[in-house]
């Protein structure tokens, strides 16, 4: 299995919908940050699919090491 790799050490920010379905990247190699391309193919890795339970605005995890998975916990201030 390859390891996540980081692709920025910053969260996105990213408006969610009620109800829809969102597939956050674990990986870090979706040029569709902080979602999923398919660009996991072949690691190991899979996305972390969820629903929005609210519309709201929210930090999602960007060096993908949160605790938090998706949200960004703060963690990458310690990279």
């Amino acid at each position: 299995m390859t390891e996540p790799i980081p692709a920025q050490k910053a969260p996105y920010q990213a408006q969610l919908e009620v109800g829809k379905k969102y597939a956050w990247c674990v990986c870090g190699r979706s040029a569709k940050q902080p979602f999923c391309d398919g660009s996991h193919k072949g690691t190991g890795i899979v996305p972390l699919v969820f629903t929005a339970e609210e519309t709201k605005e929210v930090w999602l995890c960007g060096c993908k090491a949160t605790k938090g998975q998706p949200f960004c916990d703060g963690t990458h201030s310690d990279l």
